[in-house]
């Protein structure tokens, strides 16, 4: 019962490797966060068209719409 709830332990030099890897991520962020922030704009404007390309597939095709309206009674004159 005990070899089903064994947990995973890491070794020093996992530890060592997990720290470096968010150490160079938060050096990367500050020191590259005028860049990034600099172009989120353009991504913004980007992500527009993007969106209209990839969303719009369960719409069907535009030149073929069909309307399957019935006529009341009124209409029928």
């Amino acid at each position: 019962m005990t070899d089903e709830h064994e947990t995973r332990h890491l070794s020093r030099g996992q530890w060592v490797f997990y720290g470096f890897l968010a150490f160079a991520g938060l050096l990367l962020f500050t020191e590259h966060r005028a860049h990034v922030l600099g172009i989120l704009p353009y991504l913004i404007l980007l992500a527009c068209p993007l969106m209209h390309l990839f969303m719009h597939h369960g719409h069907g095709s535009h030149g073929q719409h069909t309307h399957n309206h019935e006529t009341s009674e009124g209409d029928k004159q």
